[in-house]
């Protein structure tokens, strides 16, 4: 240290002044008593005087050297020890207090840092956080695999709209301090909520997406049930009524010996009949029994119902079933083989009059998937966020109860599940992804 190098020096200079001072006396010269005397008192004068230096100066300089050392270093474990004068112990034991108080907020922060980092990680909601410059630098799992990632590494260093996901796309056009509900082509909603926050005096953000998917068809399901119920209790009450009505009415004879008014009474009761039909239908949808599941092979399971799906599609339109070997998954078979029936009956509706058609079902994959891919007229943007809505149909007089139908058996198998279009509108894609 350089206090230390100076007052060794000073020591020297010093000493040898003192030997050059007492030398004489050393030689045996002739120096009378009391010049000897005071030879000695000047030579030892200085010593004393730097041993008081050291004391006073030199060690308490030492003392706060060595904590800098200490806290260039991040040592806040070890501590300076009591030199022995009373202003230097009481810089050291402000620095030691110091230590201890910096030793206990590094330790807490590193313990709130381990905690918050768990629960980041283990958290049902997507996280990711941004750099000053907008670029990813932390993600936990959830995150990842909204995007499409198998490890969150996978998109560090890179910003939301540099990703190739039409749900990170979709996070990019959501303004800091905002929250939105996003769909993203397909079943699929979630809150997106982009925050910001102060780090070393500059604005960093975070984004959370919330999974609202089961939630939001919860509550449309008991929406749309509780209509269908009202609506189906009040209109078949009615129709019974009207149809015993009019079943006396055609029993009068004047009324059977008028041919225009017995044709007219008929075809008003099938009317109600066919009312009371319709009615029905949209009440067995809320009816779906809750999924049986028991381990099944679903190659096995497709291509025994694969004659009934060829038979649903015209000449015109050329019917491909491929199949891995490996592709057993806990299903309700039943209600699956309706999925299929819907699934594909939409693909070759939307083929129509075409005469290249073509529907390809593939089933494989690891986890397990199966693809129903036609290259019919396609789903355009704005129709895609609404699918799987309640009676929401893209079809002339659809009920929009497919979709619906076919979302439900779905989630109560626990499959992931997206119905998009390619970007270039060649293809359609019903995917359905079962879980591990």
């Amino acid at each position: 240290m350089k206090s230390s190098w100076i007052f060794s020096v000073l020591a020297l200079t010093v000493a040898a002044i003192d030997l050059l001072w007492i030398l004489p006396v050393l030689n045996g010269s002739d120096v009378v008593w009391s010049d000897m005397w005071w030879r000695l008192v000047l030579a030892v004068a200085p010593i004393v005087l730097l041993v008081l230096l050291y004391g006073s100066v030199i060690k308490p300089v030492n003392a706060v050297v060595n904590g800098m050392d200490l806290l260039r270093g991040q040592d806040f474990s070890t501590r300076l020890a009591r030199v022995g004068q009373p202003d230097a112990d009481t810089l050291v034991g402000v620095f030691n207090s110091m230590m201890d108080r910096l030793k206990t907020e590094r330790l807490r922060n590193m313990e709130q840092n381990s905690m918050l980092r768990q629960i980041i990680d283990v958290s049902p909601a997507g996280i990711a956080i941004s750099d000053y410059d907008g670029n990813i630098v932390e993600m936990n799992p959830t995150m990842a695999s909204y995007l499409g990632f198998s490890r969150p590494a996978e998109a560090f260093s890179r910003r939301f709209e540099d990703l190739d996901s039409p749900l990170a796309a979709a996070v990019s056009r959501v303004n800091p301090g905002q929250a939105e509900i996003l769909r993203v082509g397909d079943a699929n909603v979630m809150r997106c909520t982009r925050m910001w926050f102060m780090n070393n005096g500059f604005r960093r953000s975070f984004v959370m997406l919330e999974e609202l998917t089961d939630e939001v068809m919860r509550a449309e399901r008991e929406a749309y049930g509780r209509v269908i119920r009202i609506i189906s209790h009040e209109v078949n009450n009615t129709l019974t009524g009207v149809g015993s009505i009019l079943g006396l009415v055609g029993e009068l004879p004047a009324v059977k010996s008028d041919e225009v008014m017995s044709d007219a009474l008929e075809s008003c009761q099938e009317r109600c009949q066919g009312l009371g039909r319709f009615i029905r239908s949209y009440a067995e949808v809320v009816k779906i029994p809750d999924a049986n599941l028991q381990p099944v092979d679903l190659a096995d399971s497709l291509r025994s119902i694969w004659p009934f799906l060829e038979g649903m599609a015209p000449a015109t339109v050329d019917m491909e079933l491929c199949c891995e070997d490996t592709t057993s998954v806990k299903a309700d078979t039943v209600l699956l083989e309706q999925v299929m029936v819907n699934v594909v009956k939409n693909a070759v509706e939307s083929i129509g009059d075409r005469p290249d058609g073509r529907v390809k079902v593939s089933v494989g994959g690891s986890p397990v998937k199966i693809e129903v891919v036609d290259n019919g007229g396609g789903i355009s943007p704005e129709a895609s966020r609404h699918l799987f809505a309640p009676f929401f149909s893209t079809k002339p007089g659809g009920r929009g109860l497919g979709l619906m139908f076919v979302a439900d058996i779905l989630e109560k198998h626990g499959c992931a599940f997206s119905l998009r279009t390619d970007p270039d509108g060649a293809l359609t894609r019903f995917v359905v992804q079962f879980p591990r």
